[in-house]
């Protein structure tokens, strides 16, 4: 609005030119278009409520801290209210009062006028800012914001929090509110809000609603785009990070996480082995039955008992420049057979195929399996303990290895045994009944794996989880160092999730 504009310039307090020359810092053009937007919003006292959906990494954090500068630095004289909400204390909220820290610090109109009292309120003359949790526990009913309610990470604050506790700060005031966030489920508070300020878009032309993807941050900042093609590199284009934190893609809350598409990128080309080959590289993937899963009748009902399951593949570390590929060869599969058994018989076929690594379940029962593998093999056995947060982590980089194309299965042919078409079919199997749920939350958690009493439509038969499971602890072994051709031999991949920590 011209008038707007006029009055800020006559102050001179333009958004852009004061944030530009007062803290040395300069908006890009889609953080401008927000800026503008949300302080005519406050200033007009117009309540708007806006949605703005960032690719990760792009900003979105920075213009908050800026905002808020801002409209201290104009509200200065008046009593004057804008209230911070995150999804947690630490590390989200404490990393929002460092930035706006910075923020004031650099400032060269409040650099020495602003305080801090209580440990999270910062003060311009009579206006402020509080910053809040919004995590399901936090106490924060009571607090009042009568400029600006700016709720963080929006994704990831349940709806009701929002509704019983964070909404009526606002209420009174008819304060403008800002719902930022990154894409995740279609069924969260940014989700809905986008929603209804979509509507309401469509109903008086007034923008509310801006969804960025990496591309339209990369054509203003190119090395943005070199990083987002790293990331599509590692986790591959249809990994949910990607599309989510990347390319601003909604995906389901639930569903199958096998479909179609995904498990033809596990199909190779290379053939099975019987035994290994000279001069190549073999890890080893086990996954260990329940206690009461051993020894049971292998007739009728429990003959397709969840079994202990191994994974061999051979390690590929040229397939791309910086990761390994994994390329499964063979699979082998026990049902009532005693762990002190299988001991012996691991020991052979880890000697047998020289296996540089074996990731072990070492959950429950399998810890004693375990440990007694550890004792003969050493390092090169990797504990695994299944909790709610591993097997998420775990699912996560197992997606990453699928969608990247770095986990490979055989191509079976009659010129092997039809053992390896069983097996493979079984796994094959497992994939189009797993089934996923994500949990609301910042920690991104997701639960997997085939559900109880699962059957396969054509044979009838009980489906398990076995191979899955055995197949997805190759991608534990991306923690590990490998060493490669070349003066910088040692390559370490990076957890999936790592990019998103401290956001």
């Amino acid at each position: 609005m011209a008038d707007l504009d006029r009055l800020l310039i006559k102050l001179g307090l333009d958004v852009v030119p004061f944030v530009r020359h007062a803290s040395g810092l300069k908006l890009r053009g889609y953080q401008e278009a927000v800026a503008r937007a949300v302080v005519r919003s406050v200033v007009e006292h117009q309540g708007l409520s806006f949605v703005v959906i960032f690719p990760r990494q792009s900003g979105k954090n920075e213009l908050q801290a800026q905002l808020q500068a801002y409209l201290l630095t104009l509200f200065f004289g008046q009593r004057a209210e804008i209230v911070q909400v995150s999804p947690t204390w630490k590390p989200q909220t404490m990393n929002a009062m460092y930035r706006l820290e910075a923020n004031l610090s650099g400032n060269l109109v409040v650099k020495d006028r602003w305080e801090k009292h209580y440990g999270h309120v910062y003060q311009v003359g009579s206006a402020r800012v509080t910053f809040l949790s919004g995590s399901p526990t936090a106490n924060i009913v009571g607090a009042t914001a009568d400029l600006l309610l700016s709720v963080d990470e929006a994704q990831d604050i349940q709806a009701d929090k929002y509704d019983k506790e964070i909404a009526p700060m606002a209420a009174s005031t008819n304060a403008t509110r800002v719902f930022w966030g990154t894409a995740w489920t279609s069924n969260t508070l940014l989700a809905r809000e986008e929603k209804a300020a979509l509507a309401l878009q469509r109903a008086d032309g007034v923008r509310r609603v801006w969804r960025l993807t990496c591309e339209d941050v990369a054509r203003e900042v190119p090395a943005y785009g070199a990083f987002v093609a790293n990331q599509v590199g590692r986790l591959g284009r249809n990994h949910p990070m990607v599309r989510t934190q990347y390319y601003s893609e909604d995906i389901d809350a639930q569903g199958g996480l096998f479909q179609p598409q995904r498990i033809s990128r596990l199909r190779g080309l290379h053939p099975p082995e019987e035994k290994p080959q000279l001069g190549r590289i073999y890890v080893m993937a086990l996954d260990v039955a329940g206690e009461d899963e051993e020894g049971q009748d292998l007739t009728g009902e429990a003959s397709r008992r969840d079994a202990t399951a191994l994974t061999i593949a051979q390690v590929d570390l040229a397939a791309q420049s910086d990761l390994p590929t994994y390329r499964i060869v063979q699979r082998q599969l026990w049902t009532g057979v005693k762990h002190t058994e299988l001991y012996t018989q691991l020991l052979t076929t880890a000697a047998t195929w020289k296996a540089k690594y074996l990731v072990c379940d070492a959950t429950g029962i399998g810890a004693g399996l375990t440990s007694f593998l550890a004792r003969s093999l050493g390092a090169r056995v990797i504990p695994f303990v299944f909790s709610g947060k591993s097997k998420s982590d775990l699912g996560w980089s197992f997606l990453a290895l699928v969608d990247s194309g770095r986990l490979i299965d055989y191509a079976w042919d009659e010129a092997h045994p039809v053992a390896f078409k069983q097996l493979q079919d079984l796994f094959f199997s497992q994939l189009s009944h797993c089934h996923y749920e994500i949990q609301p939350g910042p920690e991104k958690r997701i639960q997997w794996g085939v559900p109880d009493g699962s059957r396969d439509l054509s044979s009838g038969e009980l489906v398990h989880d076995d191979l899955l499971i055995s197949a997805a602890l190759l991608s534990a072994l991306d923690q590990q160092s490998w060493f490669l051709p070349g003066p910088t031999a040692i390559v370490q991949a990076a957890d999936p999730l790592d990019d998103m920590k401290g956001f």
